[in-house]
């Protein structure tokens, strides 16, 4: 018997606990997540399915067991069974979801009932959902003038780099990654100059990357077509349309490289919009200066924004996650 309190905190002690409170009590479920950035938004997902029976509590492993490395903390959890009806795991799907079992890693987080991923490559890509993009403008600018079509930039997007990473997967799948990694794609699937009044050029510049670069993969795995062509069938099977392969990519990179640098450019033009207006719109000097400070100290940061974005509550990813909740939630036979 193991007398370290990691060891012993398991679905099992969260059942006792509960078992010790009040018949009248809510059942407690504990969730645990991978980083502090991923509480508010198991939070959301979670929120709804509280009620007078249960509640959930958000926590990080490191509250019990100081070990860093994210999904490799809750791995932990994983080899020892510890998850159960009282004790759950929410993670990242990353490509665990596209691996479908072909590493061990993949089949832990996919065959677990107690294990709960984003089928997105992680949270930052629900953020980045291209339809709600245009609601954060506004919340950081309060200018509600729709001057970029982010669902269109997005999917045009999409469809440049789907060819791309479909060969991604596949390596990934067959072990040939270190020959192109996540890390390569991102760079390739990087936008560089953008322009808010000519979107098209930053495309066809990933259009000429991806372009180059499948052509050297093809030198280099040159008997790999009918593999190729079974990766993308069985990707499109899972889910991933070459217009919304953006919410499949690395979710820093796009967060980070892709989106925060187009809402930036975007967020501007409508600042100098919302002041121009007060400038030409106020009788006086004071009135001027007044409504300018008054509108500026409104302003909101785009990065804190984008990562308050519920907006992704209506894509289907989302509610297919919501769906896996329910089940398991509904499920009287599940294994406790």
């Amino acid at each position: 018997m193991s007398y370290r309190l990691k060891d012993n905190i398991n679905s099992k002690y969260f059942e006792a606990a509960n078992a010790l409170t009040s018949k009248k009590a809510r059942r407690r479920i504990v969730a645990y997540v991978e980083s502090y950035d991923d509480i508010y938004f198991w939070r959301t997902v979670l929120s709804e399915f509280e009620n007078d029976m249960r509640y959930f509590e958000v926590m990080l492993p490191s509250k019990i067991n100081l070990t860093r490395g994210k999904k490799s903390v809750l791995m932990n959890f994983l080899e020892g069974e510890p998850l159960g009806r009282d004790m759950i795991a929410c993670v990242d799907a990353d490509y665990d979801y596209l691996m479908q079992g072909r590493t061990h890693q993949s089949q832990r987080i996919l065959n677990s009932p107690y294990v709960f991923h984003t089928y997105v490559y992680a949270i930052e890509n629900f953020q980045c959902y291209a339809p709600s993009l245009h609601n954060v403008c506004v919340s950081v600018t309060l200018n509600d003038h729709r001057i970029f079509d982010f669902r269109d930039y997005f999917q045009q997007f999409s469809e440049a780099i789907f060819p791309l990473f479909v060969w991604s997967v596949m390596v990934y799948r067959n072990g040939h990654y270190p020959k192109f990694s996540i890390t390569d794609f991102c760079r390739i699937a990087d936008p560089g100059g953008f322009s808010v009044q000519n979107p098209a050029a930053s495309i066809n510049n990933v259009k000429r990357k991806v372009r180059t670069k499948i052509n050297d993969l093809q030198r280099q795995f040159p008997d790999a077509k009918d593999e190729y062509l079974r990766t993308k069938d069985d990707i499109r099977a899972l889910g991933v349309t070459p217009q919304t392969t953006y919410l499949y990519i690395q979710g820093h990179h796009l967060f980070d490289t892709v989106v925060s640098p187009i809402l930036s450019k975007v967020c501007n033009l409508l600042r100098q919009e919302r002041q121009n207006e007060i400038y030409h719109a106020s009788a006086h000097r004071t009135q001027k200066r007044n409504e300018m400070s008054c509108y500026e100290n409104s302003l909101q940061d785009i990065k804190t924004m984008l990562k308050k974005n519920t907006g992704y509550m209506s894509c289907e990813q989302f509610q297919r996650l919501q769906s896996d909740i329910r089940d398991y939630l509904d499920n009287k036979n599940i294994r406790t």
